[in-house]
């Protein structure tokens, strides 16, 4: 019996949709690329946390490398994370600013005198539209911005002991120099 070259069509389709996915498992979903590495930071002004009649924004931040930490009080992972901030604030390796996302002022408050605060300050983005701006897809996010406010890295969850002393805080020194 001879076999077509028609009937080995379906057979290499199976066989391609198959290694596609093989590879998809082994992607690590916190490498999401992100459209805005390489671009410089969306601009904003928002009310800071704390005192809610002065405002913050990016530009402010110009010829400086600091991070920006998308959190809020409700996000559990954002929790999980918190103590890794804390420490990165101490150790005065970079400041850290917040962009409280779509959350009650007085319970992110709650929240910093709680378990501390590792943000030189924090913005409140109650309806969320800062973080549409910087393609948040959930919280927490951490974007590394250099000294022309472009961004140059994107941690999408929470930040881990792993990719702060291996990737973040190296980029970082980098930067600064």
């Amino acid at each position: 019996m001879k076999l077509s070259w028609r009937a080995l069509i379906p057979l290499l389709i199976f066989v391609g949709l198959a290694g596609f996915l093989a590879r998809g498992l082994f992607l690590n979903p916190t490498e999401v690329p992100s459209v805005l590495i390489g671009k410089p930071a969306p601009l904003f002004t928002l009310p800071q946390l704390h005192e809610p009649a002065q405002t913050f924004g990016p530009a402010e931040m110009q010829g400086k490398v600091w991070l920006l930490n998308v959190w809020a009080s409700w996000c559990v992972s954002c929790r999980e994370e918190h103590p890794l901030l804390v420490r990165l604030a101490r150790s005065g390796v970079v400041p850290i600013y917040g962009l409280d996302y779509k959350d009650d002022p007085a319970a992110a408050i709650g929240l910093l005198q709680q378990q501390g605060d590792p943000y030189v300050l924090s913005v409140s983005d109650g309806n969320g539209r800062v973080g549409m701006d910087y393609g948040v897809y959930g919280v927490p996010e951490t974007y590394v911005i250099d000294k022309q406010g472009v961004i140059r890295y994107k941690q999408i969850g929470p930040i881990t002991e792993q990719a702060l002393d291996k990737t973040i805080v190296p980029l970082i020194k980098e930067l600064q120099r």
